[in-house]
């Protein structure tokens, strides 16, 4: 099965709502009309209940209780609610594959755009909105092989196991990897370019090959978020730290290494979606 042929299969692709597309194409418009989104939000119901869920959740510790988008704008900001509208419209729109655990998948993908974010603020011109939607967005070309292709990515599974990069084991399988397939999708949602790019590039600095400064911010967040899961302590997470990326990007490595404890706290505060 070449790549094209993933596309083809409509009733296998995820479909987002509208208001998602929309809030999509605000990333790209500095004239957006905020009110008019919210209003498009508080009309699907199954969204605002999720969105006023998370906004009253621990995490965004609000004085008082959110009782409507409106709400969630003014004591949010239109940026937290974009993330958490975009967050459920994903998080939703992927068919389940027999024996998956979608919790699993999508909280490490929030811990991945958490990550990011932290990151961002040691890149100088890094959007931390732009890259903890990227973060959120970087493995769902995975999870769009899954669906398509079930016993083609268990068997994968299996050999992982052995050893082996998984996008290296795609690229030899299927002569593609689930970051083509991930920007491709990103592609079809109408993303903006810098996104679509990160993802595409995720796996570009282990090739020695070209990327961006969101695909290397990328790069490092999946190390990190790595990292944690192995309960890695501090100095082996600065030992074997991809410098090499992160001077590429700019980023400033002393101050980040004075504060990499800090990573055993983030939270993206969107884990409650999957409740």
């Amino acid at each position: 099965m070449n790549m094209a042929s993933i596309f083809e299969q409509t009733q296998n692709l995820p479909h987002i709502p509208k208001v998602v597309q929309e809030l999509i194409q605000s990333f790209q418009n500095e004239d957006v009309n905020i009110d008019e989104l919210t209003e498009k939000i508080s009309m699907d119901q199954a969204l605002t209940a999720k969105v006023l869920r998370l906004a009253n959740s621990a995490h965004y510790g609000c004085a008082r209780t959110v009782a409507s988008t409106n709400d969630a704008i003014v004591l949010l900001g239109f940026n937290t609610l974009r993330t958490m509208v975009l967050a459920s419209g994903l998080t939703s729109s992927f068919k389940e594959p027999e024996g998956f655990d979608k919790n699993k998948f999508w909280k490490e993908a929030f811990a991945v755009a958490a990550l990011a974010k932290w990151l961002s603020a040691y890149v100088p011109e890094s959007d931390n909105d732009s890259v903890f939607t990227l973060g959120m967005l970087h493995s769902i070309g995975s999870l769009l092989i899954r669906v398509v292709m079930p016993k083609e990515a268990a068997e994968l599974d299996q050999t992982a196991e052995i050893g082996g990069q998984r996008y290296l084991l795609e690229r030899s399988r299927f002569g593609f990897d689930a970051a083509e397939v991930g920007a491709e999708l990103a592609k079809r949602w109408k993303f903006p370019e810098a996104m679509i790019k990160g993802i595409s590039e995720q796996n570009n600095p282990a090739m020695d090959k070209e990327y961006d400064t969101m695909a290397g911010i990328l790069y490092i967040a999946k190390y990190l978020n790595h990292a944690h899961n192995e309960n890695w302590n501090d100095e082996r997470i600065i030992e074997d730290f991809p410098l090499e990326v992160a001077e590429k990007i700019g980023m400033d490595t002393q101050k980040a290494y004075e504060d990499v404890a800090n990573i055993n706290d983030l939270s993206s505060g969107l884990d409650s979606l999957l409740d």
